[in-house]
């Protein structure tokens, strides 16, 4: 059965919570943050995977300063399986920079390095995480996906993007749907 997708279903600044059978490593126990949905497909940054990566070093590499030792300590994201040298960092709305994208209530990505440059200077956004890498899929995949019960959609709020501990944003995630995934079956179905 094919998912009718209207512009009042696209998951644009939503949170895509992977069910407990998903069993795609890439995917398994990921939250995944919405930040482009059409007809012509969808593009996402998982939010709650670090890498042994810390902001520090990616400042490094661009031979910048970080002014924050905390700000440096960030852990860098995994934001998906593709095109992992590409960056993107998810952040509020207080500025734009060269590259920003308004995604939903009050949450942005941004692409270009001036952000970057701003965040080591301490002229960055308030709340940001970095990410390296993305997920995608293609026309009607990710409703085909929903379909087959492999993700859940719920809102996104700043409390999950920028406050939980990323190894409590899956269950906290799914939480805001009222539902406890520790009492899912793995089993996929359909009534």
């Amino acid at each position: 059965m094919a998912v009718k997708i209207t512009d009042a279903t696209y998951l644009t600044g939503q949170l895509l919570i992977a069910m407990p059978a998903m069993a795609d490593p890439n995917f398994h126990r990921t939250v995944t943050y919405i930040c482009e949905h059409s007809e012509h497909g969808a593009l996402g940054l998982i939010i709650n995977r670090p890498l042994d990566i810390d902001l520090g070093e990616v400042f490094q590499q661009l031979s910048m300063t970080a002014h924050d030792p905390e700000l440096a300590s960030r852990p860098i994201l995994r934001g998906g399986p593709v095109q992992m040298d590409r960056g993107f960092v998810i952040h509020g709305s207080e500025h734009t920079w060269e590259t920003t994208a308004n995604i939903a209530d009050s949450i942005q990505v941004t692409t270009s390095q001036d952000i970057l440059t701003a965040m080591a200077a301490g002229d960055g956004p308030t709340q940001a995480m970095v990410a390296l890498g993305y997920a995608g899929w293609g026309a009607g995949q990710l409703e085909y996906e929903i379909t087959e019960n492999a993700w859940l959609s719920a809102p996104a709020t700043r409390q999950i993007l920028f406050d939980t501990p990323f190894e409590d944003r899956w269950a906290d995630a799914a939480a805001l749907l009222g539902i406890d995934l520790a009492t899912l079956s793995t089993d996929a179905g359909h009534a």
